[in-house]
């Protein structure tokens, strides 16, 4: 039943931000030529009925490819979420997204979001024009989970396994179960509507940036601007450098925070070390992040440059961004 009025019926608000599972191709053999962000999340409802005791309601925030996704979107869908969560006959929110930048998404609304109530985003790696969608079957899976008692957190769904948002990484480029938690591994597993739970629900840290979501939502939010840049072999710092010339030259939106996406245990070339450390001694914020799908830095007491423990280089970049952005005002 979608968009019940009755009073004694909780509720699953979905959020659509567009993706490939809201894609369409000419051809429903064509996995990979789609258009994303076609379809609107309630026609993606249209064929799923909800659990017993719930209704569905539909809401489109964004309509786009995930790969184009802007911290101002972000922004707009945390306080949509934490409008929708405030209900209290709204057990959880689902979220449909393009896999690209999803593992971003959910970690930036772990970081804002301070609800007790479930934040679950799916995708699909498949448009909706597919001859086999495999969008429909992560939304069941994600309602699954959204209206699971005592769930809780940021997590994503997809191919029936649950991710942490902290430690959820795509690591396939096509395949429908594209998505790992590394060495934390999964919170659990949806298995024909039911969740089997291997470990304990991630807690939001959103307490830090409740700001940004009490603040009036027409205010203007100065972002940080944090670039990432690869430690390879060969590596120099001239694009560091660079960076650094345009904050000499005084350009409008200068580089504020920098992350190192560092090769093993945090190790970053030694040219591309010495351009770091200069850019940190000009007031840049610099990070280091393992570029390794597993494991996190080990820090030693020598280190010269911070290091982001397990999180990847993007959520390392939106965990600098956060602390380094300004926050509007309340109203």
């Amino acid at each position: 039943m979608v968009n019940s009025n009755s009073p004694n019926v909780r509720r699953v608000v979905v959020l659509g931000t567009g993706g490939t599972i809201a894609g369409r191709a000419a051809s429903e053999g064509d996995n990979i030529g789609y258009t994303a962000g076609e379809v609107g999340v309630a026609d993606l409802l249209g064929g799923i009925d909800a659990p017993e005791g719930l209704s569905l309601e539909a809401e489109q925030v964004a309509q786009l490819d995930s790969k184009d996704m802007e911290f101002d979107v972000l922004l707009q869908l945390a306080r949509r979420c934490a409008a929708w969560l405030s209900e209290a006959d709204v057990v959880g929110v689902v979220i449909t997204h393009g896999t690209d930048t999803i593992e971003e998404t959910a970690f930036f609304l772990h970081s804002v979001l301070a609800a007790g109530k479930p934040v679950v985003l799916t995708c699909a790696m498949r448009p909706a024009s597919s001859l086999s969608p495999d969008g429909p079957q992560n939304v069941r899976d994600a309602i699954a989970v959204a209206a699971t008692p005592g769930a809780e957190g940021v997590t994503v769904v997809c191919a029936g396994t649950v991710h942490g948002a902290p430690d959820v990484q795509k690591v396939h480029t096509y395949r429908p179960d594209a998505f790992s938690s590394g060495d934390a591994g999964p919170v659990g597993y949806v298995e024909e509507g039911v969740v089997r739970r291997l470990r304990d629900w991630p807690r939001s840290t959103g307490n830090a940036h409740s700001k940004m979501l009490a603040a009036n939502v027409g205010a203007a939010l100065r972002w940080a601007r944090v670039e990432i840049v690869t430690s390879h072999a060969g590596a120099s710092g001239a694009v560091i450098d660079m960076l650094l010339q345009e904050r000499a030259a005084g350009v409008a939106e200068p580089m504020h925070g920098l992350v190192i996406a560092a090769t093993g245990n945090g190790t970053v070339h030694h040219a591309l070390e010495a351009a770091a450390l200069r850019a940190q001694d000009a007031g840049v914020a610099v990070l280091r992040a393992t570029r390794c799908t597993s494991g996190r830095i080990l820090p030693r007491a020598d280190d010269r440059l911070r290091d982001a423990g397990a999180l990847t280089p993007v959520k390392a970049r939106i965990a600098l961004m956060l602390e380094l952005s300004e926050e509007p005002a309340a109203a």
